[in-house]
């Protein structure tokens, strides 16, 4: 089976990287596939550029075997819907079972996104919950969805949901742009790699402290 695991990545966090770690060890996957977004249809765009969370993720699992960065929608022109990712790895893939992992905040949400029924043509779907996660009240058409356990999920290559607990590790993207900002260090909450990506692209500033920066540095020269 291969995961699909999305989002911005800005940047990529310890939490995303013990999530895809452990569902990829539960299902035993061949690889987990690790797609950044390039412009998210139900949120702002990222104001870090694509490339640079490319890198930032690319650094951050440089040697975990079996996840792969996949950039197709980096590639992509437009919004990046996950119902045209997943159908051009289905197109790759053949009969192979996806399983696409999205968290349970964006699973409440899932009937908002785009194309959001044709996502199970193309794979099941796993959501990954937090430890006392309130489950929600399903539809008739999710209902009819849920796996009877994971041996269900490798017998046919889509059309599936189930719930997954992982560990729940409280560190948000946002708080690590905030704390950067704020001239505070972000070490043990993220790779140390992206860490040096985040200093050396001066990542996550505010405007005018890049500005005081090169006044400073011309002054000096």
């Amino acid at each position: 089976m291969i995961g699909v695991y999305g989002g911005t990545f800005n940047p990529v966090h310890y939490g995303h990287l013990r999530t895809a770690l452990e569902v990829k060890e539960l299902f035993e996957l061949e690889q987990l596939r690790l797609i950044p977004c390039r412009l998210p249809a139900h949120r702002d765009e990222p104001d870090v550029p694509a490339h640079l969370r490319l890198q930032m993720l690319e650094a951050a699992v440089a040697d975990t075997h079996g996840f792969n960065v996949d950039r197709r929608e980096l590639d992509r022109a437009g919004p990046s819907y996950m119902v045209d990712t997943l159908h051009s790895l289905r197109n790759e893939m053949g009969d192979t079972p996806l399983l696409l992992f999205i968290g349970a905040d964006a699973f409440a949400g899932l009937e908002r996104w785009h194309q959001w029924q044709r996502l199970f043509d193309y794979a099941h779907i796993v959501v990954m919950t937090r430890p006392g996660y309130a489950e929600l009240a399903l539809s008739a058409f999710l209902q009819r969805r849920i796996a009877e356990d994971r041996a269900q999920l490798r017998r046919q290559n889509a059309g599936l949901l189930t719930f997954q607990e992982v560990t729940a590790l409280a560190i948000s993207a946002t708080a690590i742009r905030e704390l950067v900002a704020a001239g505070r260090d972000p070490q043990f909450l993220l790779p140390d790699r992206v860490i040096e990506l985040i200093r050396r692209h001066h990542l996550y500033q505010p405007p005018h402290s890049s500005h005081r920066k090169l006044n400073a540095n011309r002054s000096i020269t």
